[in-house]
């Protein structure tokens, strides 16, 4: 009997996709061990967030609210997680492989001296030991992880959109339980977040991105893309050598030095296809690739592949979104 703990990540009072994702996950293990499912969140006026996290099978929802934790804070979000980990005594827990879980996962396996399966895009449990695949070497490899047994908790960190995010066919008696951080001691603090534009969904958790890349030739045709995405839904990409050239910010960018994702549809406009790109998108389920080269790395890894002009290809994608959606 293993009960299985799960770091819920918010932002401005709503739940992210991938830490439902992520408690899902954790209530599929938690059956197969026969233990119970836990989820911890941290921030400022949250508590009213424990009913939709019950609904996804959560039986307590340790809730750590305080003004200090409003923003994002490493160490105050950490020993969050750690005192429900010492209440609820997990033999698992799980954090989305984002930049907040990253960051948040570590340090908590460090505090208790294990280690983290980072990364992974398959996990199960036998024998009350996790077993999952993470990807090497640019994508082009999965090799097999595995808790070691002299763990008393392990520590996992799935991958964003891999693992479907579903509602428990009986939901969790949701059991709010606050937590008494005492006084936190925060070395560092954020002090302000830039808020992307309105209205951009952040890549890191769309299930649908289209992305430009040097083959765009310049910063006046995200436009053309931005198109494509409205109609679509979805988020705007980029490639390193767009982001690099200036001419769009970070935030976008996708690979292994910008994010990596695994979206349901990956459109790749003008991207060449560099293993440090494919790295970051390889996983994607559909990838539709777009370019003039037809030797271009990016076709290898493509399901549908077109060679052709992107400028006179995407307002007729565009077009054909439009009559679909009417």
């Amino acid at each position: 009997m293993s009960n299985v703990l799960v770091f819920i990540e918010q932002r401005d009072g709503k739940i992210r996709k991938s830490s439902l994702e992520a408690l899902t996950l954790g209530n599929s293990l938690s059956k197969k061990t026969s233990g119970a499912l836990g989820a911890v969140i941290a921030g400022s006026g949250i508590s009213g967030l424990a009913p939709e996290l019950a609904a996804y099978g959560a039986s307590r929802v340790f809730v750590a609210d305080k003004p200090d934790l409003a923003l994002f804070s490493s160490e105050g979000y950490t020993a969050a997680l750690d005192a429900a980990a010492t209440a609820f005594n997990p033999s698992i827990v799980l954090a989305s492989a984002t930049a907040m879980g990253r960051d948040v996962a570590p340090r908590f396996a460090a505090r208790r001296g294990v280690s983290v399966l980072s990364d992974v895009m398959s996990l199960d449990v036998a024998n009350g030991r996790i077993t999952g695949e993470r990807p090497v070497y640019s994508g082009k490899a999965r090799v097999a992880v595995t808790a070691a047994e002299s763990a008393a908790i392990q520590v996992a960190t799935p991958r964003p959109n891999v693992f479907p995010a579903s509602k428990a066919d009986a939901p969790g008696a949701g059991e709010v339980v606050n937590l008494d951080l005492g006084t936190l001691t925060i070395r560092a603090k954020v002090v302000k977040i830039q808020a992307a534009e309105a209205g951009e969904i952040d890549v890191a958790e769309a299930d649908k991105i289209v992305t430009g890349g040097r083959g765009i030739k310049g910063p006046e045709s995200w436009p053309v893309l931005r198109a494509l995405c409205t109609e679509l839904g979805a988020a705007l990409g980029a490639s390193r050598a767009a982001v690099d050239a200036g001419w769009i910010g970070h935030e976008h960018q996708v690979g292994q030095t910008g994010k990596v994702v695994s979206p349901s549809l990956y459109i790749a406009c003008g991207v060449s296809g560099a293993i440090q790109h494919l790295a970051g998108m390889g996983s994607s389920k559909v990838i539709v690739a777009i370019n003039k080269d037809p030797e271009a790395p990016i076709f290898k890894v493509a399901t549908y592949g077109i060679v052709g002009d992107l400028f006179q290809i995407l307002p007729a994608m565009t077009e054909a979104a439009k009559k679909l959606k009417a």
